[in-house]
């Protein structure tokens, strides 16, 4: 490409500025923050709509105010480059500057060009933020000599994939799963009394207390949450340092351990340097055994949502057992028809959170000696079923679970109606009797007490005395 100066996309005001990098001259937005290297992403990735998420842009931003304080703790930097690239840094973090980060996922597997696009950023803004403050040089900042310092983008993208994994993962997913926890919690003591049947093979089963039925919900969430924090010791290991493939070149002693410590403080996570470098630039296994922890509670909320629309289906033709909130019309045929909007949402939801993890699975095996060009998909799907989530549980409980009541007596007539009861006569009259009573009370439309008094194996005040539906739970 020599200097031949490339032409760009239309700005708003037609104004262009030039830029220079390695391979020559590039025409980038005069009013754009970003240099010659993103505007040759720009330029030749023009695929998809999926830009890189704002949270790897956040999780960057962290990691280069990290490796500017790490580098002048070291005696590298000078502490006015330093303050320069950490207040650019907060205005990329306060959101100042999104319009700046254009690039999108499927670009170069390292993630190199999302990574100059925030060395960039940040020098051409560190340099505007110098001349404000009468800096004595005209460009203090260079995005790949200053910014880039004793990174390199094969180190600093898996880092800011588990930055933006631990951030969201914290941030986000478990205060969603803890609102919903906690809304079940105060379901079950209202709940406290009421026995319903149970049903196992969607076929009537023994009974059970609606409170008992609440309380898998929640053991649900909180056994995914206990699996969440197990995988976040992994992810809590970063690559940083370890610079193009492993062995640290260009990196000062103590480098890695340092910005690890200067992100831990950022963040108030407990962000540690991967002792095996080589492994941590090309395995990307922490990040599948983290989102199979998100997969897992995507297959619980799968299960709790579809509970919640059957217990709620009719309202006259179906269970019937729960009233859930009618938030819009279902239908626009069927006047007064309404559906369990918020359970569809949450069951789409998880099914594209199983998709996404097929995809991390196969980019994660990917890796070729000391690299894994997949980075990028990686981090979307991952971040994309965080996100997801973490809204949806957030919709299904305020919209939803926070308003279900019980329908106490269609659940009492079930109960009584349902000739699994007979079970709590196995003590009394053995299996064989017992399925002799169901058989004949379906066959013929009774009542287990008049089919059990038909046949002759109890009396009716016998029966009566050792018949409790309520007690079986």
């Amino acid at each position: 490409m020599g200097e031949k100066i490339q032409s760009g996309a239309e700005t708003p005001t037609g104004a262009w500025r030039v830029e220079r990098d390695s391979m020559g001259e590039m025409r980038v937005p005069a009013d754009a923050l970003w240099g010659a290297q993103t505007e040759r992403s720009h330029e030749n990735f023009p695929i998809g709509t999926e830009r890189m998420p704002r949270e790897i842009v956040s999780a960057f931003a962290l990691v280069k105010k990290a490796a500017a304080r790490a580098n002048c703790r070291l005696g590298r930097l000078g502490e006015a480059e330093r303050d320069l690239i950490c207040a650019a840094a907060d205005e990329v973090l306060d959101g100042c500057h999104d319009a700046d980060f254009p690039l999108v996922v499927w670009q170069t597997g390292s993630g190199t060009q999302s990574n100059m696009n925030m060395n960039e950023v940040l020098a051409n803004r560190g340099n505007q933020l110098a001349a404000e403050r009468g800096a004595e040089l005209e460009r203090p900042l260079h995005p790949n000599d200053t910014v880039n310092m004793s990174q390199s983008s094969n180190d600093t993208f898996p880092t800011a994939m588990h930055v933006a994994a631990a951030l969201a993962v914290t941030g986000r997913l478990l205060p969603a799963i803890d609102q919903l926890a906690a809304t079940f919690a105060r379901l079950e003591r209202e709940c406290a009394g009421v026995v319903k049947s149970g049903r196992t093979h969607l076929q009537d089963a023994v009974p059970i207390s609606f409170a008992q039925e609440i309380s898998g919900w929640r053991g649900l969430l909180e056994c995914s949450r206990e699996e969440l924090l197990a995988a976040m010791p992994q992810l809590v290991r970063l690559a940083l340092g370890g610079t193009a493939v492993g062995t640290g070149l260009n990196a000062p002693a103590g480098f890695d351990v340092a910005v690890a410590e200067e992100l831990a403080e950022l963040t108030g996570l407990p962000f540690v340097t991967d002792p095996n470098k080589f492994r941590a630039l090309t395995g990307k296994d922490a990040l599948v055994f983290s989102h199979g922890a998100v997969k897992g509670l995507a297959a619980n909320m799968m299960k709790i949502a579809n509970d919640v629309r059957w217990l709620a289906s009719g309202p006259r033709l179906g269970l019937g057992e729960i009233k859930i909130p009618a938030n819009e019309p279902g239908s626009s045929i069927m006047p007064g028809k309404v559906n369990p909007t918020q359970c569809e949402a949450v069951t789409m939801v998880a099914v594209q959170v199983m998709g996404n993890d097929a995809a991390i699975g196969f980019a994660a095996s990917q890796g070729n000696f000391e690299l894994n060009v997949f980075m990028p998909v990686i981090a979307y799907n991952y971040l994309q079923s965080v996100g997801l989530l973490a809204d949806a549980i957030a919709s299904f409980d305020e919209r939803c679970a926070s308003g279900i009541e019980p329908v106490r007596e269609r659940m009492a007539e079930n109960l009584h109606r349902s000739l699994m009861l007979v079970t709590c006569l196995n003590p009394y009259i053995g299996y064989d009797n017992a399925a002799r009573v169901a058989k004949k009370a379906y066959a013929e439309g009774t009542s287990l007490r008049e089919a059990c008094l038909s046949l002759g194996l109890l009396t009716a005040e016998r029966f009566d005395e050792v018949f409790r539906p309520e007690e079986m739970v």
